[in-house]
């Protein structure tokens, strides 16, 4: 065979079977799948809906009054005092519920959805290494969650800052912080916040991996939440009730006292982060032996 058919020959394939200058490193990047998921109906509405709630509750308050004139009250009843109060609010109705939704739904139809669409095992024969996908996947979700978080928060400030003003963050205790101040707690508690639903990724991503149904992830992900959250009022449960996840959640509020306490916070963060890693590898382990089959 001369020089020149070897080379031919080299250019074509390798022993291994790959094609001579394939890169398994830069199959399915971040930028793709951010672009790609990006593009999606569900990412799309899902985002705007959070864009929307905030002047769905603006509207609520135009059209049944405020009662923002005292000095205390719940966080329902200082929501107009201030853009940080209404941020507070928007917060506070959404955490429980609609926060932990949207983060199953994005790592729930993660991989869930690529098998629903028989695309999955298409993506691996690529060959994209499994741990690979999963990196990807997990990140790509991570970012959508962040990204919505950033957009209620954001939104809710804007809006709320239009309409109530720039004034101090006003607590249910009658506590007040200023502008400035306010907002630096805010960053923390949504910092917590995002912490805080990690481990509602973690069993999403979990369940993603086990089923080639997404509905069948993001229930079930949301089932436990709920299920978790109903435990927790259960007080007859005493002290088992902290190693509920999700305990935590509303711990978020404690930024709005004149006197940060980090005890709560740093609990919370270390109870979801372990929660999330021991998921984490459930999903690992499961998607690396999981016979694929579409």
């Amino acid at each position: 065979m001369s020089s020149t058919e070897t080379q031919q020959s080299g250019s074509a394939g390798a022993g291994d079977g790959r094609v001579a200058g394939f890169d398994a490193g830069r199959t399915l990047s971040i930028r793709t799948e951010l672009t790609r998921q990006f593009t999606r109906r569900r990412t799309q509405v899902s985002l705007g809906f959070l864009a929307l709630l905030p002047v769905i509750l603006a509207i609520a308050f135009a059209v049944g009054g405020s009662e923002s004139d005292s000095a205390s009250g719940s966080l329902i009843e200082l929501g107009t005092r201030s853009g940080v109060n209404f941020t507070v609010f928007a917060l506070f109705v959404s955490v429980g519920f609609l926060l932990i939704v949207v983060v199953a739904l994005f790592f729930g139809d993660a991989v869930a959805s690529e098998a629903s669409w028989s695309s999955l095992r298409y993506l691996l024969a690529v060959p994209i290494a499994r741990g690979r996908l999963l990196r990807q996947k997990a990140i790509v979700s991570a970012t959508l969650s962040v990204a919505a978080l950033v957009t209620l928060v954001g939104v809710s400030l804007v809006l709320g800052s239009a309409l109530y003003g720039f004034g101090a963050l006003v607590s249910p205790f009658g506590d007040s912080l200023a502008f400035g101040t306010s907002l630096g707690r805010l960053v923390i508690g949504v910092v917590f916040i995002a912490i805080n639903l990690t481990w509602v990724a973690g069993l999403a991503m979990a369940l993603s991996v086990s089923t080639d149904a997404p509905l069948g992830a993001v229930g079930g992900t949301v089932m436990v939440s709920i299920v978790a959250q109903i435990l927790d009022q259960i007080t007859a449960l005493g002290s088992l009730r902290n190693a509920l996840p999700g305990h935590y959640s509303t711990s978020w509020t404690s930024v709005l006292s004149p006197t940060l306490s980090w005890n709560d916070l740093l609990d919370g963060a270390f109870s979801s982060l372990a929660y999330a890693t021991l998921f984490g590898i459930v999903a690992w382990r499961r998607f690396a032996t999981k016979d694929i089959t579409s």
